[in-house]
């Protein structure tokens, strides 16, 4: 069965209970909930901590599936998304770490997927990243399948800004990258977390890819864009892509979420969760918790 939720985010002035009592209220299943180290945000939606992995006492972990056997919601995974590849070598130590402390963290919650970006150092070509990718990320999967965790990569290309430019800081954004990836790094726990906003972002096919790799998918992200032309013709496709590009939430972008759901409901079983980064909802917490209301109502009309 497929399981409708959100990524908790959206709600940093929310603590961890009042998220799940609030994914209860209004019938959603599961929540994939931040765990950010605590402490500054790096940048929109970032610095989340709903699960202090770092600190996560027995005592803790009690109270959470108390939490979960309350609410009746799941976690449908726990979520960090830093530059593990950034070309600052000790600030990527620093994410590598704690991308361990939350692979850790999930079995002890009883939670069987975390969700993260491999990175990117935004400068260099990917053959140029993939020395380090590997020297990376071969030691995370490793110790990601020695505690039974699978790890879901969201294929966001993070390159949206001039900070970002020109490569951006995730390097799973295509399916050639994937192949190669999963052919580098065979475990059956190394997967993605995918989201086809971000397919619409490149002008790529956003259902293909799901039944090429449906046994890979091991999260599924709900977001939608607006892409707009009109801006695209003044900018042009080499501008930076937060020129051209609006993300929204399902249903008022270019995703056709019949197609979507159609295809994936015969590849995949499992969460559905809600991301939303649609500036239009977010001037209050009424105005994004409406937000996460209006897209379940619309998603719930696809989903089996």
């Amino acid at each position: 069965m497929m399981q409708l939720g959100f990524v908790s985010a959206i709600l940093p002035d929310l603590s961890l209970p009042e998220v799940m009592r609030f994914a209860q209220q209004t019938g959603f299943d599961c929540v994939e909930l931040m765990c950010w180290p605590k402490g500054k945000a790096e940048r929109r939606y970032a610095g989340i901590t709903h699960v202090d992995v770092a600190n996560l006492t027995d005592a803790d972990v009690e109270e959470i599936k108390a939490l979960v056997a309350e609410t009746g919601v799941s976690i449908s995974g726990l979520g960090y998304y830093p530059n593990p590849l950034t070309p600052d070598e000790a600030e990527a130590a620093v994410y590598v770490e704690h991308i361990k402390k939350v692979i850790a963290a999930a079995p002890r919650l009883g939670v069987g997927v975390i969700n993260t970006f491999v990175g990117r150092d935004w400068t260099k070509s990917v053959d140029d990243n993939w020395p380090r990718f590997l020297a990376t990320w071969k030691p995370i999967i490793a110790f990601a399948d020695d505690h039974g965790v699978k790890v879901g990569i969201e294929n966001c290309p993070m390159s949206f800004t001039k900070d970002e430019w020109p490569g951006g800081k995730n390097l799973a954004s295509a399916p050639a990258i994937w192949r190669r990836m999963f052919n580098d790094i065979p475990s059956k726990n190394f997967g993605l977390n995918y989201d086809p906003s971000h397919m619409i972002l490149q002008r790529m096919d956003y259902l293909t890819p799901m039944r090429e790799f449906k046994d890979r998918l091991h999260h599924m992200h709900a977001k939608d864009v607006r892409f707009d032309y009109d801006k695209l013709n003044e900018v042009g496709q080499f501008a930076y892509p937060n020129q051209y590009h609006t993300p929204k939430l399902p249903g008022l972008g270019d995703v056709d979420w019949g197609k979507f759901y159609s295809v994936l409901s015969e590849v995949y079983q499992g969460p559905v969760c809600i991301e939303v980064e649609d500036r239009a909802y977010e001037g209050s917490l009424e105005l994004r918790q409406a937000a996460l209301k209006q897209s379940g109502r619309y998603l719930r009309g696809f989903q089996p």
